[in-house]
């Protein structure tokens, strides 16, 4: 039994490949709509989900489990919530930071945050661009940073607040000519000195807006030195709280609305004034956007695929009417029409994935020029190569189902006799 299919398979695929090289130019036009088809589908679908992948990636990167308390909220609030109101919100304080750690449980680590967009200068040579976070000993637990040279600020420096700091690959690179040369030397941010005592290791630039935190052009310093250097009311404050291991974003955040509102001092008839900003809420809207560009990217897809679908039948249309002798000689030698029929359905299918194995080296050349142009890797996964196959052999099926049941049906004596 096994070695008959496998006795058809071969059969049906040589016949396949005939056909092919037969007529070159029919199968080059009836083909073209499935390289098409999958060429639209798993191009979309590679380039939507590398995409996604990187944006995920880069929303994960601002803390697992992470609630953001600020004045703003990161949704906008809506239209109901006037501009005004977000304004006349009062900042985060550091102050607040103590109070919020005493009335959550449910937080596992509370951090401050500061920053600023300031030039650092190092022997007279100044940098631009560059971002210098004042953050308390939380932050690195939050988001912890690789250290490629050099060491980590410690829990005394932070406590202290120590003139020490450390900074991206790519300051040390533009400062000191090589990374790891930067170690153990004094730069200045706004006329105070600092001494670096690490390296970040590179990240590499990503795709939101500032790259997330954009840690290779970032400068780290002890919060209560940054105190010297920012007003912490005009310095971009916010608090960071990650939940302890287990607990539920959304339970976070319950607990801290009550928390904030008690740290706040806030009646029970007053509206808050504080935003609690949860980074997986994040995560859901953009699935959700990608959800419904893919589906417009199928529905463009499906369209090449019903024309190389007719494409398709009509080789096989062809393949039938050509062979009609070779069918009833078949037939009187003891073929049943279940062979016949599945040797015309591989047929078809081994047609659909010639175009669909088209399509995918055409994806395959796109995501190599994509990759090379933007600023995150495009790829074509495992499971979306699969579908394409998949995809083949469902349209393959579908083609030839017609063909193949005429050809299944075929009377041998008439077939024999036709020319």
């Amino acid at each position: 039994m096994i070695k008959g299919t496998i006795e058809i398979v071969v059969s049906s695929f040589k016949m396949a490949i005939q056909e092919l090289w037969k007529n070159k130019l029919r199968t080059f036009l009836s083909l073209f709509g499935i390289t098409i088809g999958i060429f639209c589908i798993i191009g979309v679908l590679a380039t939507v989900n590398s995409l996604e992948q990187n944006i995920q990636n880069e929303i994960k990167s601002l803390g697992n489990n992470t609630i953001y308390i600020d004045k703003w909220e990161y949704s906008g609030g809506g239209s109901d919530y006037p501009w005004w109101k977000f304004v006349n919100r009062p900042s985060p304080r550091y102050q607040e930071v103590q109070e919020i750690r005493e009335r959550t449980p449910m937080a596992r680590y509370v951090a401050f945050h500061n920053s600023i967009n300031d030039p650092v200068e190092f022997a007279g040579r100044q940098l631009s661009g560059v971002t210098t976070h004042s953050v308390n000993e939380d932050f690195q637990y939050i988001q912890p940073t690789e250290i490629a040279f050099g060491r980590a600020i410690s829990d005394r420096e932070y406590e202290d607040g120590a003139h020490v700091g450390i900074i991206g690959s790519e300051i040390a690179e533009q400062l000191f000519g090589q990374a790891e040369l930067g170690l153990d030397k004094v730069i200045e941010v706004r006329g105070k000195q600092l001494l670096v005592i690490g390296i970040i290791k590179k990240q590499g630039k990503g795709f939101l807006s500032g790259g997330g935190w954009e840690f290779d052009k970032s400068v780290f310093i002890p919060y209560r030195f940054g105190r010297m250097l920012m007003n912490e009311l005009k310095a971009d404050p916010l608090i960071m709280v990650q939940g302890k291991e287990g607990v539920a974003s959304s339970k976070l955040k319950e607990e801290l609305t009550g928390s904030m509102r008690a740290v706040r001092k806030l009646t029970p008839t007053q509206e808050d004034n504080f935003a609690l900003n949860d980074i997986n809420d994040f995560s859901k809207v953009v699935s959700d956007l990608f959800v419904n560009v893919n589906i417009g990217g199928w529905a463009i897809a499906m369209l090449s695929l019903i024309v190389g679908m007719f494409g398709v039948a009509n080789i096989m249309f062809v393949s039938v009417r050509e062979r009609t002798s070779q069918i009833g000689l078949k037939k009187a030698i003891g073929a049943k029409s279940r062979i016949i029929l599945t040797e015309f359905l591989l047929e078809s299918s081994f047609l659909c994935i010639i175009g669909g194995l088209i399509g995918l080296s055409l994806v395959f050349l796109l995501t190599q020029i994509l990759t090379s142009a933007l600023n995150f890797p495009v790829f074509i996964s495992t499971s979306n190569m699969l579908l394409a196959i998949g995809i083949c052999i469902v349209v393959g099926i579908i083609a030839g189902f017609i063909p193949a049941r005429q050809a299944a049906r075929m009377d041998p004596v008439v077939a024999i006799r036709s020319k």
